[in-house]
């Protein structure tokens, strides 16, 4: 049996974890107000939000392999804290279209690498607590990414523009010295051959994962759209200032950590994992409909903070079941094919949405992402209807440790 991480190790990966993802969020607030006010039209806008999950499409599998190839994790946290500081340098570089373009590839170079982290991480736990990791790393994910954006509104309007660029820079370099100290867990320094490509193949075909990585391109695509997409730009067209971008991102940001812990405690021991997911999807999916016709910001607040929640209700469970059917050693490579896949809807989403934008307004892409939380809605209903008589109480106790130790 292998030694469980000594407590000052998850400490610093708690850390380490957190400066990660506010070094990626810090700017996103501001960050399409930002393109727009250096000239760039919303159609380019939803090209430079769409390469960042092009490049985690191309990647992030690859990497998922490698990792459980060469039984480390920690050389690639490493690599992603690097990317994280170069990403937010390039955007800073004035003149050509190339630089904010290459930014957001780079920043997507970064959130490849969180395969590494996940699966480091879920190291730490015994195999029966892989759903208690991933329930205290969705909590540490939706921090991070609170602090960051929350820290946008206030840098842009008292520094700078420019000033979360600069932060989110040097916050991914605290984030490099830190992981220095990091230690691979046991299960992940242990000999053993790496994947072979008979192993890979019987993960590739896992239908659970392959169920749940179709609703993370639908869902990722929905988000992207709305708050870490064109959601700021419609404050922005409402007159918000820097400061009220700030609330409008703690109105999402903090439901949706709510969510995380409520689902587990709530929503799947009453409804189940399909339906606590089916859930989350239809009133995701009535919220993003509803910026099409939203005409202040007191009203798109309200709509982001239930969205907020709803989305909450998910992505978290579906992160979950990515790797429950898997064995331990090939947890990488499964979350490396669940985050390449989602990372479709990263991409094609914004991508769509920034088309649609260009020709008939922002209501165009919000509707549009609407459509895409009605498919996945569906979806869910086609695979609850088998699932319920034979999973459903075996998920809801697998589930509920994802409350554990949050």
């Amino acid at each position: 049996m292998k030694m469980k991480a000594s407590r000052g190790q998850r400490l610093l990966f708690t850390g380490v974890t957190l400066l990660y993802w506010i070094s990626m969020y810090i700017y996103v607030p501001i960050f399409t107000p930002y393109l727009s006010d250096r000239g760039y039209s919303i159609a380019f806008i939803g090209i430079v939000l769409g390469s960042y999950g092009f490049m985690q499409l191309a990647v992030r599998f690859p990497l998922g392999i490698w990792s459980d190839a060469l039984r480390k994790r920690k050389l690639f946290i490493l690599i992603g804290m690097m990317a994280a500081c170069l990403s937010c340098l390039l955007f800073l570089l004035p003149g050509l279209w190339i630089w904010p373009l290459a930014g957001r590839l780079m920043a997507g170079l970064c959130a490849s690498t969180w395969v590494a982290f996940t699966v480091m991480y879920a190291g730490y736990f015994e195999p029966h607590d892989t759903s208690r990791a991933m329930g205290n790393i969705s909590v540490m994910t939706v921090s991070g990414q609170m602090i960051g954006m929350l820290l946008s509104g206030w840098l842009s309007e008292q520094l700078a523009p420019a000033a979360p660029f600069w932060a989110g820079a040097f916050v991914a370099g605290m984030g490099l010295l830190l992981a220095l100290s990091l230690k691979e867990s046991e299960e992940t320094g242990q000999q053993r051959s790496g994947m072979s490509l008979t192993e890979a193949g019987d993960v590739v075909r896992t239908p659970l994962l392959l169920r749940v990585s179709t609703l993370s391109i639908l869902g990722h695509g929905v988000l992207f759209i709305t708050m870490f997409g064109f959601t700021p730009l419609k404050a922005d067209q409402l007159g918000a200032s820097g400061f009220q971008l700030t609330w409008l991102v703690f109105a999402f940001m903090l439901p949706h950590a709510a969510a995380s812990y409520l689902t587990a405690t709530w929503f799947v021991p009453r409804l189940g994992n399909w339906g606590t997911i089916g859930l989350g999807f239809a009133t995701g999916g009535l919220c993003t409909a509803s910026l099409a016709i939203v005409q202040s910001l007191e009203w798109l607040y309200a709509t982001q903070a239930v969205n907020g929640f709803a989305q909450g209700l998910y992505l978290p469970l579906l992160l979950g079941l990515a790797i429950r059917d898997v064995q331990p050693h090939q947890r990488a490579t499964a979350m490396g094919l669940y985050q390449a896949i989602y990372a479709f809807g990263m991409f094609s989403g914004p991508f769509a949405a920034g088309y649609l934008n260009e020709n008939w307004g922002l209501a165009g892409g919000f509707l549009f992402g609407a459509m895409l939380a009605g498919a996945a809605l569906l979806l869910v209903w086609r695979w609850a209807s088998p699932h319920k008589a034979s999973s459903t109480t075996a998920d809801n106790r697998s589930d509920a440790m994802m409350e554990e130790g949050r």
